[in-house]
């Protein structure tokens, strides 16, 4: 019985030892078995698949510690005040909105990715892209101008209530009958629509639910039958954001090209 256990022990320990055992340095930064096991299982891919992707992951992280790249809790609030204001909302409506769709902190934490990317992208590509003209504004617009087009009347089914619950279910099964909910058939107009509603039933795609949201003590959902009367912003009023989607373009293209390089140039060894 005694051999049996110590058997035992020495069986798992070697197993522990194998699932700990470092299978990959990047730049002598290890990754083990169980680290490619986990990201195969987790995201469903294969093994090199996730290999890639974690050498990837160190070499962003690696870049992060080299050009000193943090982002704080008021670098995170002041981007938060600006998505706000971008939307013509105040900051407790947004993040009423935001906390009605999602968890409020794993928000936070996406917002936290985005600004150490956009960080590191100044940083690496600072004075090495080529600043977007008026020239190409005007070409991305002309050829993009569905992006910036929006509908003058909107025609929706409004459901209220002071269940949330209810109108979760009626989401998932829109037949659902419920005196605590309330309906109404109408056509509303970009005027008619607070700051909230207008990024809700903005964002909502004809033919669907929008978000559920707050709004006057009650819960509100609307489905958005169809959008009419549609309209092309001008691009004078867009040309700010057209310059920021190129840039970000250009910015991503030179960031792929700059870590295939640096995954080229890395001192990768495969020790199992």
């Amino acid at each position: 019985m005694k051999q049996i256990i110590i058997l035992s022990i020495f069986i798992y320990n070697l197993y522990a030892g194998l699932v700990n055992a470092i299978a990959i340095l990047v730049n002598n930064q290890p990754i083990t078995l169980y680290d490619i096991d986990n990201e195969m299982t987790t995201n469903n891919l294969s093994k090199q698949t996730a290999i890639n992707k974690l050498v990837d992951e160190i070499l962003y992280q690696q870049e992060l510690k080299k050009y000193n790249v943090t982002v704080d809790m008021f670098d995170i609030d002041d981007y938060i005040e600006k998505l706000a204001k971008r939307n013509n909302m105040n900051i407790f409506d947004f993040k009423n909105l935001v906390r009605q769709q999602q968890n409020y902190e794993l928000f936070r934490l996406n917002i936290k990715n985005q600004l150490l990317h956009q960080k590191l992208i100044k940083k690496i590509a600072q004075g090495k892209l080529k600043l977007a003209s008026d020239d190409d504004i005007l070409l991305y617009y002309e050829n993009h101008k569905d992006k910036f087009q929006i509908a003058n009347k909107i025609d929706v089914i409004h459901y209220s209530s002071t269940n949330k619950r209810a109108l979760q279910q009626l989401k998932q099964n829109p037949m659902l009958q419920d005196s605590s909910i309330s309906m109404q058939t109408t056509t509303l107009t970009q005027n008619m629509l607070t700051p909230q509603e207008k990024y809700i039933i903005n964002t909502t795609k004809p033919k669907s639910f929008s978000v559920i949201f707050a709004q006057n003590r009650k819960y509100h959902i609307y489905f958005v039958q169809d959008k009419k009367d549609i309209t092309t912003i001008p691009l004078k009023q867009v040309k700010n954001q057209v310059f920021q989607i190129i840039m970000q373009q250009r910015e991503q293209s030179y960031l792929k090209e700059y870590f295939e390089t640096l995954k080229i140039t890395a001192n990768i060894k495969t020790l199992r």
